[in-house]
């Protein structure tokens, strides 16, 4: 009797001892099961880092390169864009159907992006706001150093005349920049209204 008690508890060891690898086991699988989790999440968050802030706005970078190089666009266009995903959304408003074709074409060339969104206005021709345009030109960028704006290929602030209407766009290094350019640009004869949209940098 007493043989076969120690043989049932040779056995009782044995499945205890089993008992404990089996958790032993467990144990490995599970860390081994968080660990191929953990990889695949770290590969998951290497393959969305190219839509990072800062890889979107290199991203950003190329449109608006893209957009100032254009050879027809100038001071009475205004070209604005929206980066979502991989999609961006042109808009603003431009003089020339060519520029609104050109801008879509060029953008929908950069590398990542998939679709491209044109609601670029193009301006109606009309020979009253191309006299505008002219007049709130030379009032707005001969008056005190507001000229420096209107210097290189790119300029500042951009002049949009829409059947009379005049917005200003663009950006400008101080507030009272922006309210001399206000206030010459209203001082302009024939203009129905005047919209101040610059923005300032500081």
């Amino acid at each position: 009797m007493k043989n076969q008690g120690i043989e049932l508890d040779g056995r009782k060891r044995r499945d205890i001892s089993g008992g404990a690898r089996e958790k032993v086991m467990t144990k490995i699988k599970n860390r081994m099961i968080a660990l191929v989790a953990l990889l695949a999440l770290a590969a998951s968050a290497a393959a969305a880092a190219t839509n990072s802030p800062q890889n979107l706005s290199l991203t950003e970078k190329k449109i608006r390169k893209e957009l100032v190089t254009l050879p027809r666009y100038n001071v009475f266009d205004n070209l604005e864009f929206q980066v979502r995903g991989n999609t961006v959304i042109l808009s603003g408003q431009v003089t020339r159907p060519t520029t609104r074709k050109d801008a879509e074409r060029r953008v929908a060339k950069i590398e990542g992006i998939d679709r491209v969104v044109n609601n670029i206005e193009v301006l109606p021709l009309s020979s009253f706001d191309d006299s505008i345009r002219i007049r709130t030109y030379r009032a707005v960028f001969r008056t005190a150093n507001l000229y420096r704006y209107a210097q290189g290929t790119n300029p500042s602030i951009h002049i949009v005349v829409n059947r009379g209407h005049v917005t200003l766009e663009g950006v400008v290094a101080t507030k009272g920049d922006s309210n001399l350019a206000y206030l010459a640009a209203s001082q302009v004869s024939g203009a129905f209204s005047v919209t101040n949209n610059l923005r300032v940098e500081r």
